[in-house]
Formats: structure tokens, C-alpha cells, sequence
């Protein structure tokens, strides 16, 4: 079962209705799909993957998306008063900047379409009125969300189709698998999503907040405990973010190169003002908060052990199955090690816990940073899923309600 305990739709199947007038609302979703007509060529699908920290851009069929945007943006905090607690940050000059998503849920809807319109009119140059769009979805985003998605596309920028496609499948087809256990990290949250045959199990999804930007920041005060006289505060987070992608790794055996300098493998980076920084257990320590929470004082346990966890969760026929195909996806999974770590400590979970036939075999494509846009890609151009669009006529007569039957 799916979020709320309704089935994932397949490409094939036909959309289950709930609730009362569910006979009514699927006989005008058949009208509806018999009176479309497939995209204009050339026009297959925009697919936008929208994360927390970047969102990516892009035509189905294509290897690559063709923009990759921070999601944040800059908007003056007198149009767009920033109170306490609100999804913004005050900057100096006046200047806010907007969060539109969160953890992988939308916190600040006028914000994502302003992220949307920079997207498709100042990015793709498309008019959207023009081009179905096939968006992705957070797995613990709450159901809700999805209606005020195609309202948001239907409403305020006028699409003919839309989809909106866990990103835990997505990353699934980008390996041309549609069963396994997608492990998703990328920079605002971690999932760990059990897919079988394009159903999702929501009651066996498990998240963690400790992602990317989390690391980013711990990195900062790695750095500066480690150069307290350099003034390290005032290092652009730009900066921060290519030290950690370009030096750091993921350990194999935590403890014990802590423990022993000799395995550590310094790595140095030029400052602003011309001196520079020579770090050794920062670069491995960085990464471990996804493995280890607690480095951060969070009680919630590691990536491996949610992993573990939703591999219990799904029935036991179908354990060996998922544990096969263990799909990484996501920025944060780039780290070096971070792969073998992970099989690693899942391999260990499942042999403390009396599961020894289960031997996880991870998927770590080197492209996995895009995998999830990669997989809507090739979804989309997909000649079979052309009758799986939600258009605006069916979205006029029905209203958004009707995503529980069309997406889920």
C-alpha cells in the first residue's frame, strides 16, 4: 500500500477510485482520456525534479537535465515579510531568502512558483502553457500536497498535463528496475523508499533529516574548531560546499581511523585572502552524522539501520527480492565510500537480526546525483505512458482531488 494506503498506479493499470462518486469521477477520467490527444512532437514533457537545496530541469528522452537551480532564492523582505519560524532567512540590504521546500516537503507555495516560472520561462524558454510536466514527489511529502502541486500548475501556470511521480520510483527507473529499495540522500533529507512493482509501501518508508546542508554546516564547525584563528565564520557556504565535495569521504571503519592518524588523508584549500586550510579527520568525520545522528546530539538512528528497517517492514516473500536491487540516488550518496559503507552496515543488520539469507546488493550509478530526474526523463518519453497524464480538462471537470486516483 501507498501513502494512505491506496496502491501506486502502474503503466497499464486503471486508477482505483475511494469515497463516494468514486463510479462517477473514474467514468469522466475514461471520457477525459478517450477525448486527449498525445503532446505535440517535439513537446514530449518537461520534467523538473524539485529538491530542497537544487532543483533540476529538463526535456524527457534526454541523458542530462538541461538546468540545474538553487531552489532558494532572494526576494526583498519588505515584499516578503520574514517572520520568526518562517521558511525565509533575513539577509543584510533588505534582502530575504526564500526556502520554498524543506526536507523535501513545500513549505512556501508562492516561492516554488516563482522557482517554476525561472525554471520553464527563464530557463527552458518554454511557454507552459504548451508543455505537459511531469514533476517529482518527496515520499514523505503529506498527500495534500500534491493537490495544491496541481493547482499550482494547472492554475497558476496554465499546463495542458501534468504527473507527479515518487522520487523514489523515479530513481528505481533510472536503472530500469521497478522493484527494489530506493536509499535516497541528497541535501535537505534522507528516504528510504521499499518499491515493488511500482507500488510503494508507505508504512515501510523511513526518513532522515540529517542530509547535505546538515553536513555542510557541521563541516563549518569542524573547520572551525580546527583553525579557530582564521576566522572561518565568514567563509562563503560556496566555499564550504566544494571543500566537502571535492575532500571529503566516507569512512570504512569510523572508530579506528579516528583513532589513528596515520590513515587519515589531509587534504588542503586555498582561502579568499590567500592562506589556506590543512585538514586530516575533518574530511571523513564530515559524512559520518548520515551513518551516526548522534555526532549532532539526534537520538533518530543512521541511514543503514532506516534501510534495515524498511527492508523489515515489507512482506517476507518479498524481502530477497528488494534487498537485490538497493538503488542509491541523490547528491549526498557521491561521497567516496559512502556505497560500501552503506552495503556494509545493511549486510550487518541483516545478519544481527537472524536475516543472513538477505545479501543487500547496492546500484550506485556514478550519474546517481541525477538519477531521480534521469528516471522521470525516461519515464515521460515513454510511448506507454502517454495515456498516464492528468490534463486540464480532467482537472477542470474533477478538480485537483482527482491526483488520489490519477498518481497514486
Amino acid at each position: 500500500a501507498s501513502r494512505g494506503g491506496r496502491g501506486a498506479e502502474l503503466p497499464g493499470a486503471e486508477p482505483v477510485a475511494e469515497g463516494r462518486g468514486g463510479a462517477r469521477r473514474v467514468a469522466s477520467v475514461a471520457r477525459s482520456r478517450e477525448a486527449r490527444r498525445p503532446p505535440p512532437l517535439g513537446r514530449v514533457a518537461v520534467v523538473v525534479d524539485h529538491g530542497s537545496g537544487f532543483t533540476k530541469a529538463g526535456f524527457a528522452g534526454e541523458g542530462q537535465p538541461r538546468l540545474v537551480l538553487k531552489s532558494s532564492s532572494l526576494v526583498p523582505s519588505w515584499d516578503r515579510p520574514v517572520l520568526p519560524g518562517a521558511p525565509g532567512c533575513e539577509l543584510a540590504g533588505g534582502v530575504a531568502r526564500a526556502h520554498p521546500i524543506k526536507h523535501g516537503v513545500v513549505v512556501d507555495w508562492e516561492a516554488l512558483e516563482g522557482l517554476w516560472e525561472r525554471l520553464l520561462v527563464g530557463g527552458l524558454r518554454v511557454s507552459p502553457e504548451q508543455w505537459p510536466v511531469l514533476v517529482s514527489d518527496s515520499p514523505s511529502a503529506p498527500p495534500a500536497s500534491r493537490e495544491r502541486v496541481a493547482e499550482l500548475l494547472f492554475e497558476a501556470l496554465a499546463v495542458p498535463a501534468c504527473h507527479l511521480a515518487s522520487t523514489a520510483l523515479l530513481a528505481l527507473c533510472s536503472t530500469g528496475a521497478f522493484s527494489g529499495l530506493a536509499v535516497e540522500a541528497g541535501a535537505g533529507v534522507c528516504h528510504a523508499t521499499p518499491i515493488y512493482a511500482g507500488h510503494s509501501w508507505h508504512e515501510a518508508t523511513f526518513r532522515l533529516d540529517v542530509a547535505g546542508s546538515t553536513l555542510s554546516r557541521y563541516l563549518r564547525d569542524l573547520l572551525v574548531a580546527a583553525c579557530p584563528n582564521l576566522q572561518l565564520q565568514a567563509l562563503p557556504r560556496k566555499a564550504i560546499t566544494q571543500f566537502k565535495k571535492r575532500c571529503c569521504y566516507v569512512s570504512l571503519d569510523f572508530e579506528g581511523d579516528l583513532h589513528n592518524p596515520a590513515r587519515h588523508r589531509p587534504a588542503s584549500f586555498c582561502l579568499g585572502n590567500g592562506g589556506s586550510v590543512c585538514l586530516s579527520s575533518e574530511c571523513f568525520r564530515c559524512p559520518e552524522p548520515i551513518f551516526q545522528p548522534g555526532l549532532l546530539g539526534q537520538a533518530e538512528p543512521g541511514l543503514p539501520t532506516l534501510a534495515f528497517r524498511a527492508l523489515q517492514r515489507v512482506p517476507a516473500t518479498l524481502r530477497k527480492r528488494l534487498a537485490d536491487t538497493v538503488v542509491l540516488a541523490g547528491g549526498s550518496t557521491l561521497f567516496p565510500g559512502f556505497p560500501e559503507r552503506l552495503e556494509m552496515e545493511l549486510a550487518a543488520h541483516c545478519r544481527r537480526h537472524g536475516y543472513g539469507a538477505l545479501q543487500p546488493r547496492l546500484v550506485a550509478k556514478p550519474e546517481r546525483g541525477t538519477a531521480v530526474w534521469t528516471g522521470g526523463s525516461m519515464v515521460a518519453s515513454l510511448h506507454s505512458f502517454q495515456c498516464h497524464w492528468m490534463t486540464r480538462a480532467m482537472y477542470q471537470e474533477c478538480g485537483s482531488r482527482l491526483v488520489y486516483e490519477v498518481f497514486n
